[in-house]
């Protein structure tokens, strides 16, 4: 081999390593940066990883909803209508957030409390997000195994 193809290949080899770390890299930033969303049925039956932050999804429960008069700290449950989970929210709420409609919310357990860093609320009465309809499905299909 000639000392022109060994540095050719000894150039390649370095960038392909180069390449495999920086995608390694990538994808564990990625992995750890990721959010699942779970209903109310999945995170009390354990399946929120604790001590993580990850999204809640369901409806908001009627005449659930708490406002600090001194604050901009709100009280309310998320339901899929099996389950509850009382939420902590401190900030300023989607003009949308209001009694019976669908929201999400992120953040992270604490005890039986679930504080959430950010709300989201539906758009229309028509919609329903994708994950909170998945969610609510798989509470409804929990719920008839146990009921069985």
């Amino acid at each position: 081999m000639t000392p022109t193809r060994k540095r050719r290949l000894i150039a390649v080899a370095l960038i392909l390593l180069a390449v495999g770390v920086a995608a390694a890299l990538t994808v564990t930033a990625l992995s750890q940066n990721m959010t699942y969303l779970f209903s109310p049925t999945e995170t009390l039956a354990g399946k929120a990883p604790p001590g993580a932050s990850f999204k809640l999804g369901g409806v908001v429960l009627e005449s659930s909803i708490k406002r600090d008069p001194n604050s901009l700290k709100v009280d309310f449950v998320v339901t899929d209508r099996f389950k509850q989970i009382p939420v902590e929210y401190t900030g300023i709420l989607p003009d949308l957030f209001r009694e019976g409609q669908s929201v999400i919310a992120t953040g992270k357990m604490q005890g039986d409390r679930f504080l959430a860093r950010e709300v989201l609320a539906k758009h229309d009465e028509s919609y329903m997000p994708k994950e909170v309809a998945d969610a609510i499905a798989k509470a409804k299909a929990a719920h008839a195994a146990e009921t069985k």
